[in-house]
């Protein structure tokens, strides 16, 4: 079957994204990418033309489906507390998020490549504009306390996006287990609330 356009751009990217999460951002190269599908390196060159364009494209593709994945959690009918409470145990890196080992890497190249600092940079302020919100959304309910919902949603996710540098990173180094309840505790404590006010139903 002949794939369109857009359907095979598509499938360039998902090739892209195992192969930088299996090789490393440095090390992967177009002919990594086209062998993964058994295309020739010419059909991944029509559609990004460089490699710095289909990294950069990969890394765009791999934002958008996180955002719609957070956005569809903290768009549910019910409760502030418990969307964002849901938002954070998908991103956490004991959660069920995938894909830290590419944001790892992601954010190393991002100090050198300026397009994907761009992407990551966007990524990072979609993030914490979306927790941001709901957790304005929760004080104006009435369903906890917050005086500062933007600086809240930064010590958060800066305490996510550091344990998933060491869980990723250094296997072993924290258990799992431990960096949960860190997790629990920070949100609690932003929220001025007991921690197991996030379990009860």
């Amino acid at each position: 079957m002949r794939l369109s356009v857009a359907e095979r751009r598509e499938e360039l990217l998902r090739a892209a994204i195992g192969q930088i999460e299996e090789r490393g951002v440095a090390a992967v190269r177009i002919a990594d990418v086209a062998a993964a599908l058994g295309v020739s390196n010419a059909l991944v060159l029509y559609h990004f033309s460089t490699k710095e364009r289909l990294v950069a494209a990969a890394f765009t593709y791999a934002a958008e489906d996180d955002l719609a994945h957070l956005r569809k959690l903290l768009g549910r009918r019910t409760s502030a507390l418990r969307r964002l409470r849901a938002a954070v145990r998908w991103y956490a890196p004991t959660g069920q998020a995938k894909g830290w080992r590419l944001w790892i890497e992601g954010w190393a190249v991002a100090l050198r490549e300026p397009a994907l600092r761009d992407v990551t940079r966007d990524l990072d302020r979609q993030w914490k504009a979306a927790i941001t919100e709901v957790i304005a959304e929760g004080v104006a309910a009435r369903e906890f306390t917050c005086a500062d919902p933007a600086g809240a949603a930064l010590r958060l996710t800066a305490l996510l996006d550091g344990l998933a540098v060491q869980l990723t990173s250094y296997p072993g180094a924290v258990p799992r287990s431990r960096a949960q309840q860190w997790v629990d505790d920070t949100l609690a404590r932003e929220l001025g609330l007991a921690r197991e006010a996030l379990t009860e139903r």
